[in-house]
């Protein structure tokens, strides 16, 4: 199954991963057909399941509690780049290639 750029396009903003060579595109087509099998499974009667813990009907959250605090100078310390007190994640993104420039190697692959 190909993909398409204007696929590859949306999931390039979405995840903010390049898939400007032919490697990468393969590896997105084969992922694609491995997910597709699932479409074989027969789930005809099957109730959605709420949690995979089949005994449990619900979910419950624990308490946190809180030790420490008043860190932030100390955590900002640990990233490579900020903005005001906010880390910049993902750090260093790599500007995306046009649609005409992608289109060359999706012909290819």
């Amino acid at each position: 199954q190909k993909v398409s750029v204007e696929v590859l396009d949306h999931l390039e903003h979405l995840a903010l991963v390049d898939f400007r060579d032919s490697e990468g595109v393969e590896r997105l087509q084969k992922a694609i057909q491995f997910a597709d099998q699932l479409h074989e499974v027969n789930t005809d009667g099957v109730e959605p399941m709420d949690s995979v813990l089949e005994d449990r009907w619900c979910l419950y959250l624990r308490e946190d509690d809180v030790t420490e605090g008043n860190c932030t100078k100390e955590l900002l310390e640990n990233a490579r780049e900020k903005v005001e007190e906010y880390f910049v994640a993902p750090p260093g993104n790599i500007p995306l290639p046009k649609l005409e420039e992608r289109d060359t190697f999706l012909q290819g692959s």
